[in-house]
């Protein structure tokens, strides 16, 4: 395994960890947080919570099936 290979492998392990870590405490922990606390001004209100992974559900699954659909009409194309 090439050695570029395996730093791309861990940013991308260390990016997912930290929005895990940070998408984890602002869902489980902060809520039990005072809400005057110095640490909330660090996360988005509590709504954006529920927004963001169904907006980024949405595009993920809309770019599936346009992948899905230019592959199909490829492959259609070169077959007649």
């Amino acid at each position: 395994m090439d050695l570029a290979d395996r730093v791309i492998g861990f940013l991308l392990s260390c990016i997912s960890l930290s929005i895990f870590t940070y998408y984890t405490f602002w869902v489980i922990i902060l809520p039990f947080v005072d809400s005057d606390h110095f640490i909330h001004k660090y996360f988005l209100p509590q709504g954006y919570a529920i927004l963001i992974p169904v907006f980024a559900g949405v595009a993920l699954l809309s770019f599936l099936c346009i992948f899905i659909g230019f592959v199909m009409l490829k492959s259609k194309k070169k077959k007649a």
